[in-house]
């Protein structure tokens, strides 16, 4: 366990409004989103369901005065991944996303990359290790 940083408790909390909007969105606007974006609306609404999750943990550590830094370590690298996969998505051919989908891919997948770099930083700002 260590000292969270405000750094890092804000950067996980900007995370976890971000995710638990997009999974509000998409879990709930699946259907509108599919139509919006060209893209699949099982994707859409398995992606809001697997957010809402997420944004449960990512809110959890984020209230936390101490935290479990190989958790922060997996959220951080949960971004990272995430961020490649969407371009991987983008690239693969795996869908066809008109323009719009396009650019909410590419958006999010920045958005979530900055998060990912801003937790890490957070991270390095943390106090020492306490204990549990």
């Amino acid at each position: 366990m260590i000292d969270a940083s405000t750094f890092l408790r804000r950067a996980l909390f900007a995370d976890a409004v971000f995710s638990g909007v997009a999974a509000l969105g998409f879990t709930f606007g699946a259907t509108a989103f599919a139509a919006l974006f060209n893209l699949p609306e099982a994707l859409l609404r398995e992606t809001g369901l697997f957010l809402i999750a997420y944004t449960a943990l990512v809110g959890w550590l984020a209230s936390r005065a101490t935290v479990a830094k190989s958790l922060v370590l997996l959220v951080v690298i949960g971004n990272a991944a995430w961020t490649v996969g969407s371009i991987a998505l983008l690239l693969s051919g795996a869908v066809s996303p008109n323009l719009a989908g396009q650019l909410m891919v590419v958006a999010q997948a920045i958005a979530t990359g900055v998060f990912a770099e801003l937790q890490y930083v957070g991270l390095k700002k943390s106090g020492r290790a306490v204990a549990a």
